[in-house]
């Protein structure tokens, strides 16, 4: 079967978020909750998954899939296609449990990504995002070598993992006293907004849960619109280099578009404005496809309305030259 084809019979659920909360809780950073603002109109927080191990939140997902592989079929290793945040988190993942690692990676990732994957010792394989099928060369390197293939968002172990954020949350917010009214999610393939979803679903059905892309880059929020997977027309071309995932994945889909409320989009310049908004005030450092979320609050795409809402800030992995854009330096 194609890597990109799951069935969807194996859809996790928030026992699993429970069981990798469990998994991970010895190697993961329980990140901060920041409060950003408190007013009359709205309370505001950024989970700060920059301050995650790696720098964002895919060392919650690569460990604990990571952890769920035998120790039998662990000498082979592991192999994954990402623009470079799922591939630092199963890279350092694979580093911890004792196992080799390649990861498929775009030409243009941001070079502290693939600088950063390298130096926790996985061999990097570089593709072009415009004309090749990273899957494709995964899949071949996969079976020459007999390893597990780590899909960076369509696995049941990936999402349950990135729920581990969502838990968090929900955990930090009633410590006090509050309840999330929204939460926003940065979202390439999903497993982010998938994760954290089903832990919200179980714990605060109430809660508003809201997709975030770039704009030309919205699959998901014409997905959900639409009621089925759609894909976008460009495969690169904007700031937010870790969230152009061509469409929703298949288990990724089957939940949010049952617990997801809708998706926003944001400009590149929203971005880079949120990054330097979260530099200077938040005394954080967000990647432009960490910030989107932020962005989208502060451009008034979601509006508070006297709310509680939470936005993950999903990554800090930045070029010091995009960041010295955002800051205008």
């Amino acid at each position: 079967m194609p890597l990109d084809t799951p069935t969807l019979t194996d859809l996790p659920v928030f026992a699993d978020v429970e069981a990798a909360s469990r998994r991970i809780a010895a190697e993961a950073v329980r990140t901060p909750l920041i409060r950003v603002f408190d007013r009359p109109e709205g309370r505001l927080f950024v989970k700060a998954e920059c301050l995650q191990r790696t720098g964002s939140f895919k060392f919650r997902g690569a460990f604990n899939r990571l952890s769920m592989i035998p120790e039998s079929q662990r000498a082979p290793g592991v192999v994954a296609c990402s623009s470079g945040n799922h591939a630092q988190g199963v890279a350092l993942a694979a580093r911890i449990l004792g196992m080799p690692a390649t990861i498929v990676m775009p030409e243009d990732s941001p070079v502290i990504k693939v600088a950063n994957t390298r130096d926790y010792g996985a061999e990097v394989v570089f593709y072009d995002r415009a004309t090749e099928d990273r899957e494709a060369i995964a899949e071949e390197i996969r079976a020459a070598r007999g390893a597990t293939f780590v899909h960076p968002y369509d696995d049941p172990g990936i999402i349950a993992g990135q729920g581990t954020a969502g838990l968090e949350i929900v955990q930090q917010l009633a410590e006090m006293g509050l309840r999330p009214d929204a939460v926003l999610a940065s979202a390439s393939g999903g497993g982010l907004t998938a994760g954290v979803s089903l832990a919200l679903e179980a714990l605060t059905p109430d809660c508003a849960v809201h997709t975030c892309e770039p704009a030309g880059f919205d699959d998901h929020a014409r997905s959900l619109a639409s009621g089925e997977r759609l894909s976008n027309a460009l495969k690169t071309g904007s700031v937010c280099d870790g969230l152009l995932a061509n469409m929703p994945g298949h288990r990724t889909f089957a939940i949010n578009s049952r617990t997801v409320t809708s998706g926003v989009a944001v400009t590149d310049e929203e971005a880079l404005a949120a990054v330097a908004f979260a530099a200077r005030r938040l005394k954080i450092v967000l990647e432009p496809s960490g910030a989107i979320g932020l962005a989208a609050i502060l451009n008034g795409k979601i509006p508070l309305e006297g709310r509680t809402v939470v936005v993950i800030g999903t990554g800090g992995n930045i070029d010091d030259a995009m960041l010295g854009r955002a800051l205008g330096l």
